[in-house]
């Protein structure tokens, strides 16, 4: 067991590209992965479980009980010097969010309506609290203030630059860059959670971070007003977010 833990946190909105980056980091050989550790916690604490495929497994799957997954998995002992911790920010529900505070956090976005046009597709007319933006921004607030927050990456600039996003996230979070981070092989991982086969087909089928495509995506009258609303959220974040040095 090494002597000291570098726990990075990378809280994310849900349809994201943060499945890929967690596979990006499952290649370096200092690192040890965890996918999404408190979404059985969220399951148990919400009514919107009903609308999750699978719920009921994955509860079963996890500890459900958040401050166990605080104490024994987040600031628990580890058999890497690096944890990486996958996170949906919606997954924070009904804890003491000073834990935070103890390990290093990185901010993964991406623009509201994609996530939203992508999101209906699996679970329909989602809400604010589903595509967590809302409280992505208050993370920001909150880890910026305490000086917590090691970086925020947008899912565009990463996509149009890995390689400059990557290295220029090491550096943020004082880790070295590892070229093995661009390349996985295709199909799942032992580590991905047992939802992996409800959202997890795109990614099990690339080898590395797919080019980013420029495209529209049409919403319907009903979530038009929801991505209007993410908006703002979405475009301070992206101020602070790393950019592609292309």
């Amino acid at each position: 067991m090494p002597s000291t833990v570098k726990r990075i946190n990378t809280w994310s909105s849900p349809r994201n590209v943060s499945t890929a980056l967690m596979y990006a980091f499952a290649q370096r050989k200092d690192t040890q992965v965890f996918d999404e550790p408190l979404y059985a916690h969220y399951l148990s604490s919400t009514q919107r479980r009903i609308l999750h495929p699978g719920a009921e497994e994955i509860i079963a799957s996890q500890e459900k009980d958040g401050e166990k997954v605080v104490r024994r998995i987040l600031l628990g002992s580890h058999s890497r010097p690096i944890a990486f911790f996958k996170q949906m920010a919606h997954h924070l529900i009904g804890l003491d969010e000073s834990f935070l505070l103890e390990m290093d956090n990185v901010l993964l976005i991406r623009d509201p309506q994609a996530i939203i046009f992508s999101y209906n597709k699996v679970i329909p007319n989602p809400s604010m609290e589903d595509i967590g933006i809302k409280k992505m921004y208050s993370l920001f607030q909150f880890l910026s203030e305490n000086g917590r927050l090691s970086a925020v990456v947008d899912s565009r600039e990463l996509l149009s630059g890995p390689e400059s996003v990557l290295r220029q996230l090491c550096r943020r979070l004082s880790i070295t860059f590892d070229k093995d981070m661009l390349r996985w092989k295709p199909g799942s991982r032992p580590e991905d959670g047992v939802w992996a086969r409800y959202w997890y087909s795109r990614v099990h089928r690339s080898s590395g971070f797919e080019p980013f495509l420029e495209r529209d995506y049409e919403l319907p009258a009903r979530l038009r007003s929801l991505a209007a609303e993410c908006r703002p959220y979405y475009e301070k974040l992206y101020a602070a977010a790393i950019k592609a040095e292309l």
